[in-house]
């Protein structure tokens, strides 16, 4: 497909799609991740005896906290070293931080090898932050499959006898597939470091004949058409003399008037 020089430095300048999915992605996983780590809900406990129908206890990987129904605020002192002794928990602890801190690095890996300050992006470099960003979203899925597989068996010192899934389980599988998408779309991006030329693109040097940013594109010429009439040699401010512009009519003028001298009213009398 033939394409202008100005449409090949247009494609050449943006950011590949690719890229940008990947680092949309990762920050909302990231967030949403987040929240899963530290908030208390990722299982709930109803209808447990002893206590009014309306309080329920919510058990996240690092506190227990007790809630009601008809009031918002939460008493978060509870101690439960029965749960807390089960073989998910520090795994899970573990991962969900391991997992934030790795999507960190892979961010700062990858932003660099984006095309925001460049000719092309660095392929290599956010291949490389992508491939950290996908595993950060593996260590978050692993926790939260492994704590939702064994929800009803958890042990744990108040009965269990009705358990519902908490909202942080919810966040975590969104926040972890949107990081494994991310990075996974990043990572395929690290077998195109050939310039682009397999998605259509040209590089720059190539197209103008000079490299971006090195050296200042020639001025645009102007072709003036050039007028095959007789010019007027007498300066004037304005662009056409009287006598061009006389040419220029297409339809004939009155003459003006012979100027009198002294002695015209000789010729009246």
């Amino acid at each position: 497909m033939n394409r202008t020089p100005q449409e090949w430095i247009r494609l050449s300048l943006r950011t590949p799609g690719i890229l940008i999915f990947g680092l949309v992605l990762a920050p909302c996983g990231w967030i949403l991740n987040l929240t899963a780590t530290v908030a208390p809900n990722w299982r709930t406990l109803n209808d447990i005896p002893g206590i009014p129908a309306s309080e329920f206890i919510q058990q996240g990987i690092w506190e227990i906290c007790r809630a009601t129904s008809t009031n918002q605020r939460s008493d978060c002192s509870l101690q439960d070293t029965t749960y807390f002794d089960n073989e998910v928990i520090r795994p899970a602890q573990g991962l969900m931080v391991a997992s934030l801190i790795v999507t960190l690095i892979g961010l700062a890996v990858a932003i660099p090898g984006v095309r925001c300050w460049r000719d092309r992006p660095n392929w290599l470099v956010a291949g490389l932050g992508g491939l950290l960003i996908f595993l950060s979203g593996v260590m978050v899925i692993i926790p939260i499959a492994w704590y939702t597989h064994i929800l009803d068996s958890i042990a744990s010192v108040s009965p269990t006898t009705n358990v519902k899934v908490g909202y942080c389980i919810i966040l975590g599988y969104i926040g972890g597939i949107f990081e494994i998408l991310g990075g996974f779309v990043m990572f395929i991006g690290i077998c195109r470091c050939c310039g682009g030329k397999n998605r259509g693109e040209t590089r720059i040097e190539e197209v103008t004949g000079v490299r971006f940013g090195n050296a200042k594109q020639p001025a645009r010429r102007v072709e003036v058409p050039s007028l095959d009439r007789p010019r007027s040699y007498v300066s004037s401010s304005v662009p056409y003399s009287k006598d061009s512009m006389d040419d220029d009519v297409s339809f004939p003028r009155a003459k003006s008037p012979a100027i009198r001298t002294g002695n015209s009213y000789d010729a009246d009398l």
